[in-house]
């Protein structure tokens, strides 16, 4: 396959801000330019902090490109894409139903070479359809959409869960300030753990060696920081912690009979998933950044470093 020349990133969040950052830094980059999607009310803000992200990506190299990915046709999206060899897709579930496909959509009209689609998760086909996180099954329409052809060639990177998303209190699993540890199924039930910023090296890795590798290979490529059990959670809070910590198990039937009550309640739609421990947790040894000896950052190093 041809070098990368044209990469084009979708969106500027938490993800998509990393990814940006490794391309735009990287040596191998050479000649490639780098531009990123955003919407014209992004660009247009008068936020002191969206401003100073708008000049950093300035500094960096990276070109603005305006376009709305929900109001936008796919059509107007597809003329926009046609002009890079590589689009990743950083647009998460906020966009809203149908974004997936509509993104995925576009980039096959524009015959683009090579397409990351935001799929940095789970194993969508182990998990299948109809699971309780109902947004999931876009997932797996994106998947078919993209098995069906051979014009654009895809790589899926599953991450497994961002790492300081099973430590934020609001997932409802670790809680310092309250000294809580809730495992999710069982205490024997694993999770696979990956950061932001080691998403966002390993992405850019894969795009710029992807001409001597060919890693975009038309499968999900499985990558992770860290794959551990909530026992094992627990035992690292109190760890790092120095405290002893309340320990309690949401089962998946008390989390399902919360959802019947609160049937648009995403929080418990999740917990459901993880709590059943299917395609959300795989063996490091098994991934491809262990593989290709790139250790990324473990939940001990995360919580040494942000839970003290």
């Amino acid at each position: 396959m041809a070098p990368v020349k044209d990469i084009l990133v979708i969106g500027a969040g938490e993800l998509g801000d990393q990814v940006l950052r490794f391309l735009a830094k990287d040596p191998r980059r050479q000649e490639a330019n780098v531009s990123v999607l955003l919407r014209p009310a992004s660009i247009d803000s008068t936020s002191a902090e969206k401003k100073n992200k708008l000049d950093g990506f300035h500094k960096l190299g990276i070109q603005v490109v305006p376009a709305d990915v929900v109001q936008d046709s796919e059509q107007d999206l597809a003329a926009i894409f046609s002009r890079y060899d590589t689009v990743i897709s950083c647009m998460g579930f906020v966009s809203g139903k149908g974004t997936q496909v509509k993104l995925t959509q576009a980039v096959l009209s524009a015959r683009t070479s090579r397409f990351i689609p935001w799929q940095f998760g789970v194993d969508y086909d182990i998990i299948g359809r109809g699971s309780a996180q109902d947004l999931f099954d876009e997932q797996l329409d994106v998947r078919d959409l993209l098995r069906a052809q051979k014009k654009t060639s895809w790589a899926i990177i599953s991450t497994g869960m961002f790492t300081s998303f099973l430590f934020e209190p609001f997932f409802g699993v670790v809680d310092t300030k309250e000294g809580t540890v809730c495992a999710l199924g069982s205490w024997e039930n694993r999770v696979t753990l990956t950061t932001p910023e080691d998403i966002g090296r390993i992405t850019a890795e894969l795009v710029l060696t992807e001409a001597k590798e060919n890693t975009f290979s038309n499968k999900p490529i499985f990558i992770g920081g860290d794959t551990i059990s909530y026992g094992d959670l627990a035992e690292l809070v109190e760890k790092v912690t120095g405290k002893s910590v309340k320990r309690s198990v949401l089962t998946v039937e008390a989390a399902q009979e919360a959802l019947a009550k609160d049937p648009t309640n995403h929080l418990l739609k999740y917990q459901i998933v993880f709590g059943q421990g299917r395609g959300v947790a795989w063996n490091l040894t098994e991934t491809w950044n262990i593989q290709k000896n790139i250790p990324l950052t473990t939940a001990a190093e995360w919580a040494a470093t942000n839970l003290v």
